[in-house]
């Protein structure tokens, strides 16, 4: 079997960024060789590159990270055949076991077994996308038509996200919705929503130019800025959150207050929004808790028991990647232009550190907001 060398971005420390070559052999049976072209950076990446550990993940070894990706085909194993040299491509990076009991029930994304590229959490490390080329599943590589971008193809990972909560959320089209956090997980999150019908979809962020932009862009039909405070005792923290739970509710759509919502996605993790999150919900509602913030919190359960509103997990995705890549083909009405989150790009494997760099900031040297970075190496 023929063995090649291609470059690779790899993490050594805190910040510790170093351009390596690494033997890449030629595919397996049931593999696709690609070309990697377009890689978002994402917030669990961020972690890595700044801390070298995610939370209590502790990286272990030398690790490429990289997972919101999109290529082109350049080989095939012998027994693929739905794929060929020259195909444009969504990269799916979790590779579960197939096997378990969640497997079987297409629950994939929270199989034990699961390795997924730039996470640390299985050892030895499935190395991420930050590299030439890889050797992937082709079960796990979705066919992109020509009318996708490849940068839009990488955003289907995150997308995949906001697809996986609305599912769960299961709500009807007629329903209103807040999201707590204006980054790309949450704009992406309220621009599903807008996609599929919401009656009113209401953003709320703790930076101003973050609210604006998912206004003006057609993610929101309202928003609204956070107030920065700083409670210490529980009882200051639940008086700040009902605060902030009746300021969505007084946004006003069309001339009409919000009200309470059919559902919060809450895509910050940070403690008073999961709290805000629980009464800002009406009776029978749903809070989606998608972002990984404080592992400890303390929230009013009361609140949500007496009034049956359901706090549901939400971790990655499964079964969402042909969906995404239907709703770019044939976009829905509400959908708004999702290339608008790529604020800003790099090139090449050698701009990886900048990228990074870029990626932690709030806003660029010239004033301009970062929302999705993209390491573009076409």
């Amino acid at each position: 079997m023929s063995v090649e060398t291609v470059k690779a971005s790899v993490l050594h420390g805190e910040k510790d960024l170093r351009l390596e070559e690494r033997s890449l052999p030629a595919p397996s049976a049931d593999e696709v060789q690609i070309t990697v072209q377009s890689t978002g950076l994402c917030g669990s990446d961020l972690h890595y590159f700044g801390h070298f550990r995610n939370g209590d993940i502790l990286v272990r070894e030398p690790l490429t990270l990289g997972h919101e990706s999109s290529g082109t085909v350049v080989a095939v194993g012998s027994g693929v055949s739905n794929l060929k040299p020259g195909d444009r491509v969504a990269l799916e990076v979790g590779l579960p076991c197939e096997d378990c009991e969640y497997c079987s029930s297409g629950r994939y994304n929270i199989c034990r077994g699961m390795k997924f590229r730039s996470s640390a959490k299985a050892f030895p490390h499935m190395q991420g996308t930050l590299q030439e080329r890889i050797n992937h599943p082709a079960r796990w590589v979705h066919k992109l038509p020509e009318t996708i971008p490849l940068d839009l193809g990488a955003l289907i990972e995150p997308l995949s996200v906001a697809m996986h909560a609305h599912r769960r959320a299961n709500l009807t089209s007629e329903s209103t919705v807040l999201v707590f956090g204006a980054g790309a997980v949450g704009l992406l999150s309220a621009a599903v929503s807008k996609a599929n019908g919401a009656t009113a979809v209401v953003i709320a962020d703790i930076q101003k130019d973050r609210v604006d932009f998912a206004v003006n862009n057609g993610f929101a039909d309202a928003g609204f800025v956070v107030p920065l405070a700083r409670p210490q005792t529980i009882d200051e923290k639940l008086a700040y959150a009902q605060q902030v739970a009746e300021q969505a509710r007084s946004v006003k759509v069309n001339g009409k207050e919000v009200g309470e919502v059919g559902a919060v996605y809450e895509c910050t993790g940070v403690e008073s929004c999961l709290q805000s999150a629980i009464y800002a919900t009406k009776p029978g509602g749903k809070v989606m808790i998608i972002g990984m913030g404080t592992p400890v919190l303390t929230l009013p359960m009361s609140a949500a028991a007496l009034r049956e509103v359901d706090l549901v997990g939400v971790f990655r995705y499964a079964n969402t990647y042909p969906a995404a890549i239907e709703m770019l083909s044939n976009k829905p009405a509400g959908l708004p232009n999702l290339q608008t989150l790529v604020t800003h790009r790099f090139k090449g494997l050698d701009q990886v550190q900048s990228a990074f760099e870029m990626a932690g900031k709030v806003k660029d040297g010239e004033g301009k907001l970062v929302i999705k970075v993209v390491v573009d190496m076409s």
